[in-house]
């Protein structure tokens, strides 16, 4: 504690040191400018103007004693050293599913390198476990966590664990990877929710999913967010657009009217399995893109999509009859070609979590597949690279950013699926419109000036008020006409004070402004009466009520009867324009008027005297 107060008042010390130096630096060039032979006396204004010049050219200097106020956050060694003794150096990743297929071979890649530390969600952890010591994970390096993707409760609960048991690393990589494939239910089975399960498990609570951990990522140094899709999700290939049902999510009317049940798909039509899927897959890579958009450049993170190749022995089958498990792999091996084994997908996946190349947003990766029989003529064509996602083989530099359909990349209805998401899983996005600057300078500055900015645009509303798509005039709402009211009560005080001297010196610095600057309009601006005539009788003004009657709460006004609210209203605003007329009226007089004025009374109370 004695360290901190002694490391406080030597921060203190160099703050007013440094503030000491500013001064004499502006001496410094005050005394350089007399020596260059520039006259300071014949004038009162040249030397103001001249002192005002020099804070200015030394303001730079000025301004970095400001550097020393920082705020230090609590440092909390001993979580630190939790931290450090937890994770090492190691990259933390989280991914969905597992304890099979894909995200169990993906895990075991990771895992190999010593690199990652993974987080493995799952909804069956006695499975996880057996899984586990059958692969060798290392313990040290692998938490299993359950999650039910069926539950939007179960995965806020996962999201707080992992923030609970990350300390304060970030999260480095985030794979949406588990899945279900229901393509033979004749009806439509769904979550604890009650939505449709294919696309709860599959899309939305990863959509959820992200919502919660974004904030968590973006202090990585190169955090990225990977989905995994599907060839059936882009309808510009063979195997999305040539088998149905077509992957289709329309207008998203089910969608928007809630997705809850009976309502079992996205476009609000009959249920089919396969479709839901397939539409799933859609959403997870349109919603790719929408992200990448929105806060890679916010945040750094780099948001993809993959399609690792057909996994025909995967588990995503086992609801599948049991001939189409049996056959639908030799079909894919020996007659398409497609095939990909649970290994070599898995090393798909750990490519786009691991390659540097791979940290490129808003791509679709895909690898081209190695020569095949039957396609011997094609594959020397191409150097020994079958084009087009799919197919095993190629290795580690055949993968490709591939193209998306134009379903995919249909942004406006990309957006529209991000709003209508956010609604049905009650999803919270951080707040990430602002860049916020560490530099307590700018922090002061952006304070003052919002502030400032805020009052111009109420002035700028009442003068100039906006057009609707109507054109007609927009009113002020009552809370907009409340804080005029303040702002007129302060901002007269301040103008006629500080204001005036601000603005004497503003005047006497910079000058009047050139004339070629005033001129060149095309037209004369109109006087303000033939405004309001031109207002009430070309363009007849219509206040459009609102559906709900407004409330007046502590929350949105200090006002509790609302009658009050509109008598004092009324009375201040008609106060408000009788002022402005009679301000209009009585001209006011100049700063160098009222100077003149002082000096003259100053020079009158001596001779008395």
């Amino acid at each position: 504690m004695k360290v901190k107060c002694l490391m406080s008042n030597l921060n203190f010390r160099c703050s007013v040191q440094q503030g000491g130096r500013f001064f004499v630096s502006a001496v410094k060039h005050l005394f350089l400018i007399k020596q260059s032979g520039y006259d300071l006396s014949s004038k009162p204004s040249n030397m103001l103007r001249s002192f005002l010049l020099v804070i200015l050219l030394t303001s730079t200097n000025g301004f970095q004693f400001l550097a020393n106020f920082k705020v230090a956050p609590p440092a909390d060694i001993e979580k630190e050293a939790k931290m450090k003794a937890r994770f090492g150096d190691k990259k933390l990743v989280v991914i969905t599913g597992t304890s099979s297929g894909l995200g169990r071979k993906t895990a075991q890649a990771l895992l190999r390198t010593g690199e990652y530390h993974v987080i493995g969600g799952v909804r069956d952890l006695d499975k996880m476990e057996a899984v586990a010591e059958v692969d060798g994970f290392n313990a040290n390096d692998f938490t299993p966590m359950h999650v039910e993707l069926n539950s939007f409760e179960s995965v806020h609960d996962f999201c707080g664990k992992i923030k609970e048991f990350k300390l304060s690393k970030p999260i480095d990589r985030l794979v949406c990877n588990a899945g279900i494939y229901q393509p033979t239910l004749p009806y439509a089975k769904w979550s604890a929710d009650g939505h449709e399960q294919t696309t709860q498990v599959n899309y939305l609570s990863h959509f959820l999913m992200i919502s919660e951990l974004l904030d968590e990522m973006k202090d990585s140094p190169d955090p990225r967010v990977v989905m995994v899709g599907s060839v059936t999700g882009n309808d510009n290939t063979v195997g999305g657009g040539g088998v149905y049902p077509i992957a289709d999510l329309k207008t998203l009317d089910g969608f928007k009217a809630g997705f809850s049940n009976p309502i079992a798909m996205a476009d609000g039509y009959g249920f089919d399995g396969a479709k839901a899927y397939k539409d799933s897959k859609l959403c997870l890579m349109m919603m790719s893109n929408v992200l990448h958009a929105k806060y890679n450049k916010l945040t750094g993170i780099a948001f993809s999509s993959i399609y690792p190749g057909c996994i025909a022995e995967s588990p995503l089958f086992r609801e599948k009859r049991e001939w189409f498990r049996k056959y639908f792999p030799v079909f894919m091996k020996y007659i398409t070609g497609g095939f990909v084994s649970e290994t070599e997908a898995g090393q798909r996946l750990f490519q786009v979590c691991h390659d540097p190349r791979c940290s490129k947003s808003g791509v679709y990766w895909s690898w081209n597949g190695g020569p095949r029989e039957g396609r011997g003529v094609e594959a020397l064509e191409k150097g020994g690279q079958i084009s087009g996602g799919g197919g095993a083989g190629g290795g580690w530099d055949s993968i490709f950013e591939n193209d998306q359909s134009a379903k995919v990349n249909n942004i406006e209805l990309g957006m529209e699926l991000f709003k209508a998401s956010t609604s049905i899983t009650g999803a919270e996005w951080p707040d990430l419109s602002v860049a916020r600057s560490p530099c307590p300078t700018l922090n002061v500055i952006g304070a003052i000036s919002k502030g400032m900015i805020e009052k111009e645009e109420l002035k700028r509303m009442v003068e100039r008020p906006g057009f609707d798509a109507q054109g007609k005039p927009l009113q002020l709402t009552k809370r907009k006409k409340v804080k005029l009211i303040a702002q007129k009560v302060t901002g007269g005080i301040l103008r006629r004070t500080v204001g005036r001297v601000g603005r004497f010196l503003g005047k006497r610095l910079l000058g009047r402004v050139p004339e070629t600057a005033l001129e060149g309009s095309f037209q004369e601006e109109l006087p303000e009466v033939d405004k309001l005539l031109l207002a009430k009788e070309e363009i007849a003004v219509e206040v459009v009520a609102p559906a709900v009657e407004p409330t007046f709460s502590s929350e949105t006004s200090s006002l509790e009867d609302k009658d009050l609210a509109d008598e004092i209203s009324t009375q201040v605003f008609g106060e408000y324009e009788a002022s402005k007329q009679e301000s209009n009226d009585s001209k006011m007089k100049s700063d160098q008027e009222l100077i003149e004025e002082l000096m003259t009374g100053k020079e009158k109370k001596e001779t008395i005297a």
